[in-house]
């Protein structure tokens, strides 16, 4: 089972820094993904650097999250 996330610190390049509940620190960049209509709208710097966490997850408002289950089995190991 995917760890939850606990910490996110986005960063002006459109990745994120995640902590997970077991210690793990991963990053993860975002911009592929920004072509996707589910994410499109943060390509708008400012809702893109108000990302946080609920739910074990990161989230920008009620509408976009991304799984806690991509950002680990895809981000890179920091």
């Amino acid at each position: 089972m995917t760890p939850d996330v606990v910490e996110v610190k986005p960063l002006p390049d459109y990745c994120l820094e995640t902590v997970f509940e077991n210690g793990e620190r991963r990053w993860f960049d975002m911009k592929p993904l920004l072509t996707c209509p589910a994410f499109s709208a943060l390509t708008e710097q400012n809702l893109f650097m108000k990302a946080y966490i609920a739910y074990g997850t990161v989230v920008w408002n009620d509408e976009i999250d991304l799984s806690p289950d991509t950002l680990y089995l895809r981000g890179r190991p920091l």
